[in-house]
Formats: structure tokens, sequence, C-alpha cells
């Protein structure tokens, strides 16, 4: 959490940018967990099987007043509720075997944070019909194909500290019609792009495509921590009057080849109201590849870290603040044209890249713009632009579309000193590659069934969701593309490493979230071997919108985040991030333990839009010559107990340390923050620390000490400083040396 400067953000009110899900019939169907979303036609030939049935149930709260028959009685006004303990379960005898369609929860706010459908022909045998799913509170409706006497909810973990509470357990039978298309082809593997890749046709009404829509952002709106993966893809065509919110672990893309194909006349929103107007903890979604007219002329997307807005057409302004200017910290836009004026109101820090914009209005501490068409000229430190006429080598990041019906993988092609969006003039240029190139890996699959299609001279797709690998995922073939689809998160058991790539040309690893596990993994993405040597200026490996995190969901260990060993690599935005927050048991000085995010070895190495954050040591350590970083956002660790601790001989450690052996290097816009809250009488020697030589120069960085909670004492070397006091005014330097 960061405290912005709004001295300078005007008394301008625009509309908040968000609304109360659509009213009328609720026709979408929730399926948690790794479940689908999808609607169901009013015509559907399904029966009610369970109202009036037995039920019975592992415990009652109170048996006289909240019974298992509650839970079947069809009043909505009574319910079953459990004893306080896990695990429980409520089951219903259909009385003879029953082809099961699907099952409706209509939870308590007493619900279950983990829990499954089960069927049994017995009452004894039991099979899970669902795999373990989250509950939501409200109503929650599950797809199940069994055939089957009796059913039941068997819960294996509280949302609260009370029971398990049903209002109603309905039982269905008979068959649904989907309304939406197919979400797929058949692909290598014998599976499709997944039930959490929803896909919306313009023949579909906007009533049922905001109906989903909203489904989905009231699942997702508060889940920082929760399991669900979803994407919401739009076939090119024309959609009126939606405004799709867009919650944790949601991706909202356009499938045509270029953003104009497909268009939104409406809104795609992103605001602060689950967290009363905060949008610090904005992260984890993503937009890609529309053309969005919005409804008052300005389109909000107020977001942090992890939250890329890519090949995006916004015709009017572009707003990226919460509703009442609330406080903000950090995002990315990349190869998008926004008509009208860019504003960051108190956005801290915002990196654009390849763009083109009409204006930008307002600026924190770090606005950076490089190879952006009408970007406000250079700065620094009032107000504080960074701006960088050309983008000195970029791909941009390959993009899922459909041409003649069937899904491809598009791959842009290098660019050097570029500025300005890739489409404006025609198609993207690059290569197209048929999904049928792509073994599309699903949740449950292991590395080594991922290796054996790598080997096979497949590229990678992975479908929404959480995979757990036991061994390294390698992919050693040159131009290999690996690309994960909302937010799939790849967690390692066991202390391995999940994702090592080879010394290899052009590799492209791009859409996923890296989780480290409770055993401590050395690193968690590693882009070449130790001792890579090889030249691939002509065909650099790309890491694109690839998050790391230690902590938060789970207590998880990784010495190292990211390790790039090849030459050439170009790192064009990510988040690696020790938690500072999240569910309980997670995060603490002893708990997630981190060293670093980022580690360069290799030569020539260029990194765009890196967020970097709460690292226990060097936070970003560049040894490697011909480094160019262009923006960078750091806080330091929150939670140094005291400066004895957290290292000897030194306060603290720099967020980032260019090598000593370095001889060549040069960085833009880089800003590091304190906010010791666990002992604000800690101290930082230093935001940065690099060699004295005139091979190493850095451009428009400083320091920040957060509402006073600590201090940092210089901002490079010895140079700067100190950053201190309640204030909260940033301590600048120019250039260094």
């Amino acid at each position: 959490m960061v405290i912005p400067d709004l001295s300078a953000v005007p008394e301008r009110r625009t509309r908040t940018g968000w609304r109360l899900a659509a009213t009328g019939a609720l026709v979408a169907v929730v399926v948690a967990g790794f479940g689908a979303v999808t609607a169901l036609s009013a015509s559907a030939a399904e029966t009610l099987l369970s109202q009036g049935k037995p039920a019975t149930a592992s415990s009652s709260e109170n048996p006289g007043v909240f019974p298992a028959t509650a839970a079947v009685d069809g009043d909505a006004g009574t319910r079953w509720s459990s004893a306080f303990a896990d695990p429980q379960w409520l089951q219903v005898d259909l009385g003879a075997d029953s082809a099961i369609t699907r099952v409706e929860l209509n939870w308590e706010a007493a619900f279950a944070r983990t829990f499954r459908i089960q069927t049994s022909t017995n009452g004894s045998t039991w099979t899970d019909a669902t795999a373990a799913t989250a509950g939501v509170a409200g109503v929650q409706s599950l797809a199940v194909s069994a055939t089957a006497r009796y059913v039941r909810m068997y819960g294996t973990e509280r949302a609260t500290q009370y029971g398990y509470s049903l209002w109603e357990f309905k039982i269905f039978g008979g068959t649904t019609t989907p309304t939406t298309p197919p979400t797929g082809p058949t692909v290598p593997g014998g599976g499709s792009l997944g039930a959490n890749v929803i896909v919306f046709d313009p023949s579909m009404s906007s009533a049922s495509i905001q109906s989903q829509a909203d489904t989905i952002f009231r699942q997702q709106e508060s889940n920082q921590f929760g399991l669900q993966r979803y994407v919401l893809a739009f076939k090119p065509g024309t959609y009126n009057g939606l405004n799709i919110q867009v919650g944790f672990y949601t991706s909202v893309l356009g499938l045509g080849q270029n953003p104009q194909d497909t268009r939104i006349n409406g809104d795609i929103t992103v605001d602060a109201g689950w967290f009363q107007g905060n949008a610090t903890q904005n992260f984890w979604r993503s937009v890609e590849n529309l053309s969005v007219y919005p409804v008052s002329g300005a389109n909000r997307w107020a977001v942090s870290q992890a939250a890329p807005f890519r090949r995006m057409d916004i015709h009017g302004d572009l707003n990226l603040a919460p509703a009442g200017y609330g406080w903000a910290s950090g995002g990315y836009i990349a190869d998008s044209r926004i008509s009208g004026s860019e504003q960051q109101y108190s956005q801290q820090q915002w990196f654009t890249r390849n763009s083109t914009i009409g204006s930008s209005l307002n600026a924190v501490w770090n606005q950076t713009f490089v190879g952006v068409q009408g970007a406000p000229a250079s700065s620094f430190p009032n107000p504080p632009y960074t701006t960088i006429g050309t983008t000195p080598v970029i791909r941009e990041k390959p993009y899922l579309y459909q041409a003649g019906g069937a899904y491809q993988v598009f791959v842009p092609n290098l660019q050097t000193n570029a500025a300005g969006v890739t489409w404006a003039n025609g198609n993207t240029p690059g290569t197209a590659i048929p999904l049928t190139q792509f073994y599309v890996a699903k949740p449950g699959d292991s590395a080594a069934t991922i290796n054996n299609a790598l080997a096979q001279g497949l590229n990678l797709l992975f479908q929404p969701g959480v995979y757990h690998v036991s061994q390294t995922i390698n992919v050693n073939r040159a131009n290999t593309v690996v690309l994960g689809l909302g937010y799939a998160t790849i967690i390692p058991d066991g202390g391995v490493t999940p994702m090592q790539v080879a010394d290899v040309d052009g590799v492209k690893i791009a859409g996923l979230l890296f989780d480290a596990g409770t055993t401590n993994s050395a690193n968690l993405l590693v882009i070449g071997p130790n001792g890579s040597s090889a030249s691939h200026a002509a065909n650099p490996t790309t890491v694109q919108d690839v998050f790391f995190r230690i902590g938060g969901s789970i207590a998880g260990k990784a010495t190292n985040s990211l390790l790039v060993n090849s030459n050439n690599t170009i790192i064009d935005h990510i988040w690696a991030w020790r938690a500072d927050h999240g569910n309980a048991g997670t995060y603490g000085w002893t708990v997630n333990t981190a060293d670093s995010g980022l580690i360069v070895n290799g030569q020539n190495v260029t990194g765009y839009g890196l967020f970097v954050e709460h690292y226990q040591k060097y936070e970003v350590i560049w040894n490697g010559n011909g480094g160019r970083t262009y923006f960078l956002q750091n806080e330091q660790p929150y939670d140094p107990p005291n400066n004895a601790t957290w290292r000897t001989g030194a306060n603290g450690y720099a967020a980032y340390k260019v090598a000593d052996s370095v001889t060549s290097h040069e960085a833009w816009a880089m800003g590091s923050y304190c906010y010791f809250n666990v002992n604000p009488q800690v101290h930082s020697d230093r935001g940065f620390e690099v060699p004295v030589n005139s091979g190493v120069r850095l451009h428009n960085i400083f320091t920040v000490s957060l509402g006073g909670n600590g201090v940092i004492d210089h901002v490079v070397n010895n140079t700067g400083g100190p950053a201190q006091g309640t204030a909260t005014v940033p301590v600048n330097v120019v250039n260094f040396p």
C-alpha cells in the first residue's frame, strides 16, 4: 500500500466506471474451482429431482431448527446448518438411480471455502462428481454428469468460524443446452481451450453476455488469493451496451487479428469499490486486443501491478485512477492507442510503451513513456515525465485469435527503434501458428506430460487454472511459444525449478504466474543455463506478462524468482512479489523467504516495465554487461524486524544492484520506496547501488519513504537522500554519475 501525493489532482469528477450487476432473472451458471461459466437456455429440459426427498447430514447445529430436510423443502427461508467443525456433509436420497446434470447450492453467509459434490448408487461408496471447489456466498450452480441415487455436498473447509449452512440444495436431471458456442477446437492432447475460456459471439444478446460477465465478476471481485481463473473472449464483431467489470485472475480479450476487429460499445472497467476506493491491490487481471467506445467518453482502468493493458484501441480517454481518486500504484500499457487523454491522476507511477496517445494528464512520481507517439516531453522531476522516443528492441507479446473459424496464436515480428502501435496501418507484421501445433495443457497435467509434448516439437498453451509440477518443465527448442491463458498458475512441488529454457533463439514465454511452493525452490523461471554464451541479438528470447509470487496464497519460498543467463533476452513486464499480505500464515519475515526477484547474468539484456518488490536481499542483481532497464517500481521489504536481523554490517540492501564488475549499463525511471511498518526505525542505506565508471549511467531515479515508515538514507550509492518523514516526498537524482 502506498500513499500518493494528490496535490496535482484536478477538481474533476467523472462517472464511477462501474455499475451494479444487471437485473432480471439469473440465467448464468457458475462452476467454481475449475468449472465453467456458461448460460443455460430458457428451454433447457431440466427436472428438479431433490425437492421433498429424504435428506440426512453429518451433523446439525440444532436439529429442531436447522435440520437437513430444510435444504430440500423448497423454502428459501429455512436452512440446514452443521456443527462448527470440518468436514461435514449433506446428502439427498433420490429414491432410485437418476441421471444427474446439475446441482444448485444456495449458501448462507457461512459457506464452504472448499467442497466437493459426490454421488453414490448405494449410499456407502462415493465418487467425486466435481473437483475440489471453492464456495461463494449466495447461489452457486455446478454442472454434473453422473447416474446415481444419492448426491451429497461434502465440505472439507469452512469459510467462517461457523458451520456449513445451506438454504437450499437442489439436484437436477435431464439435459441442458448451452447458448454459448464451443470454446475451442480439438487440439493435440485431446482437449480444448477449457471450460473457463468463455467465448462470446456477436449474435448473443447483450443481456446474456452481461449476465455471464457479472456472475464471474461477483465471484472474482475480491477473490485475491483464490484458485479460480477465467478468460472472457469476444469473437470479432460489434457488441453493444456492455460494462465488463474485470476482477482477479480474469483476462478479457478480443479474438480478431487486430483490435479494430472486435468493437465494444461500452466499457471494460476496473474500479476499487471492493477495497473502499483503494486500487493498490487491484492485481492479476488483463485486457487485450479490443476496440472500446466508452459510454461516457472515458474508460476506467484503475489497477496496480500485474494488470497489463495490451493491443487496446480506446476511442476516448483512459482514466487510470479509481472513482474518488483513491490510491493507485503502478501499471503497464503497450501496443495501444488512446484517442483522448491517458489520465494518470493518482497513479504514483505508470509505464507506457509503443503506443499512441492524444495527451497525458497528471503525474505523481514516475510516469514513463518509451516509443509513445503523443507523449509529453521529458521533464523529470517537475513534472516527473521520462520520455524516450523509440524502443530499441522489442517483440510484442504473442496472442490468441481466430482466423477462418480456427484458433491460432500470432507471434509479432521483432522490431528495432520502434514507436507507435503495430496495427495502425494494417495487420501486425508477424507469423500465425495454428493451434494444431500446440499442446493445450489442462490443470492436472504433469510436468512429464508437458515435457513429452515439448519434446515432440509442440508449442505450449496453458488453459486457465492452477498447475502443480514435481519436476522442471524444459523448453529446449528454439522459437517455442509458451503462452498462458487467464493467469495460468504454476506451483512447484518439492523445491523444483518449475520451468527452464535452453540457451536457444527466440523462445517466447508469456502470460504465466509462478507461485512458489512451500518447499524452497532455487529459482522459479530460468532463461538459459549457467554459462550461456551464444548471441541471440537477431532473435532474442522474450519474457512478457510473467509474474512471480512468494507467499500470500500459500507459504511459498524461493531463493530467486527470475534468473536470466541467456544473452539479449527481452524482459517485457514482470511483477516479482514477495507478499506483504495474504491468507493467514502465508507471509512474514521467516515464512515466505526470498532473497531476490531478478538476477541477470546475460549480456545485452533489456528490461521494460520491471516491478520487483519486498525481497529480503538485493531485489534486482545485474551482473551482465550491456544491460538496459526502462522503468523499475520497487518497494523494499515491509517487514525487517530490525537492522541487525536484516543484514550484518550494513543497513539493508539496495533495491537495484549493478555488480562491481559491470562496465556498461544504463537505466531510466526507477523508484524505490520504503514502508518499514513492522519497525519504522529501520534504515536502508540506499535505493540503488552501482559501480562508478563512465559506462554505468542512471537517469531519473528516486526514493520515497511512505508516510515516514523508515528511512532510505541515499538514492544511489552515497548520493541523494535521505528519504524520510510523513510528507512522503521523493528524493530525486536526475543523472548519475
